[in-house]
Formats: C-alpha cells, structure tokens, sequence
C-alpha cells in the first residue's frame, strides 16, 4: 500500500497529505502503474458522468480531456512535447538529449501537443455518442501497462534524470503482476458493472497485445536516435498509447 500511495503521489497531482518519503526500493512502484492509471480512470469516468449532466456530449470530451492533463500536472504531456522537439530535430545524439531538457516549447512539440490534444477529444467525443464512456476507464491502465515495456531491459542515455528512477528497472515478476490484474479488470469490471457482452470485452483485452507491440516498436525507433530512454519518453510513451486505445475503440465501434 505504501508504494502504491508513493506512486500516486508521483505521478498524479490527486491531493494525497501524507509524507512517506522515498527510498532505494521506489522503483518496485513500477508495478502500480496501471493500478494508477485505473484510478484515474474511474475519476475521469465520473467526470465523464457529472459533466454530461450539464454540457453536450463535445464539451464533455474537452472536459475529459482537460481532466485528464490537470489530473498528471501536463507531466506526460510535457514529455510528449519534450520528445518531438529532441527525437525529431534531425540533430545528433547529444543535442537531441540536450533539447530533450530544454524548456522552451518548439515547433515539433507544439504541434505534437495540438494534435494529440485534438485526437482525444474528437475520438472520446465519438465514445460518448456511442454511449460507451466507461472504456475512458480503460485508457490510463493500458497505456501505463504498455509503458513498462520500456522501463524492463532498457538503460538510460543520461547519468541523472526522474526517469532513471524507473528506466530498466522492471522485473519479468512486476510485468507479469502488472498483466494479470489489468486482465483481471477488463474481464471483470465491464461485465458486473456494466453488463458488456463478452466480445467487447474480448476487444478490450486484445488491445494489451496492441499496446505492447507498439512500445516495442517505440524503443526500438527511440533507441536508434539516442541509444536509450529517458523519463520523457516514458511520458511521450503514456500519451501516444492513450491516443491509440482510443483510436482502437473508434474503430471497433464506428
């Protein structure tokens, strides 16, 4: 439970007003990340629900969506925009680590932020009129289970960096734990308390294999630019594999 509280500190800005400090042991958090992702999720469902009570299905999905970044700090959104700026800058290895750690805002990150932005309300907007906004509960766990594929195995291209907290630190037993509860909470969650019929479900869980083939894909592409990862990627890693969830739910109900 500690862990999984310190976690949740770490990566949310959900107000927690308990200090149990860090130690040499934080990096076992890493198999809290969906369990994270699911609370957020609930929050952002129940969002969801309290703003449909008040706007149209469009200004739900801006709301969901800026929930979403208020509910993070921007921390994955600013990785995302941090990794477009660097990895696409079509410099060498140590000016893309450089820009990676500059503040300023570039061309690349700015329109990797709009369009990602712009992506998750229009697709969450098409959710909503399908009436299936509880697979937005869906949409943090899977990416935060995609994620830790590229904290197992992985090195850090950087000496110091709030990534190397995590980066090849997963264990095959955190990655096995990490499978088998999201499976336990697709195959069950939907169907007691949503009564989804079992190929939706089977759909849901479909996407774990997606998901994993993806952020296999992502590190092989990252570690050709910079011969690692860092906590931005980890970040940009987090918002693409929303946005993919929630184009792979677009296309399963259009």
């Amino acid at each position: 439970m500690k862990r999984f509280i310190l976690i949740l500190q770490f990566l949310t800005r959900i107000p927690i007003n308990i200090n149990l400090g860090f130690d040499e042991d934080f990096h076992k958090s890493i198999v809290y990340f969906p369990l994270v992702g699911f609370v957020l999720g609930v929050l952002l469902y129940l969002l969801g629900l309290a703003s449909m009570l008040v706007f149209d299905p469009f200004i739900t999905s801006i709301i969901i969506t800026l929930g979403s970044v208020l509910l993070t700090g921007g921390l994955h959104i600013d990785g995302l925009g941090d990794t477009f700026d660097a990895i696409y800058s079509n410099r060498d290895k140590e000016k893309m680590l450089e820009i990676m750690k500059d503040s300023r805002l570039g061309t690349n990150s700015l329109l990797a932020i709009l369009f990602l932005i712009l992506l998750k309300i229009g697709f969450i907007y098409s959710i909503i009129n399908q009436e299936l906004l509880w697979l937005i509960i869906f949409m943090p766990i899977v990416s935060r289970l995609g994620v830790i594929t590229l904290m197992y195995k992985t090195v850090s291209p950087r000496e110091n960096g709030m990534g190397n907290l995590f980066i090849g630190k997963a264990t095959k037993g955190m990655f096995i734990t990490a499978i088998i509860y999201t499976v336990l909470l697709a195959a069950i969650l939907p169907k007691l308390l949503f009564l989804s019929s079992n190929i939706l479900i089977l759909k849901i869980l479909s996407f774990i294999i997606v998901i994993f083939i993806f952020n296999n894909l992502f590190k092989k592409h990252i570690y050709k630019k910079i011969n690692g990862v860092t906590g931005d990627i980890l970040g940009c890693s987090i918002e693409l594999g929303e946005v993919i969830y929630l184009l792979y739910i677009y296309l399963l109900i259009a």
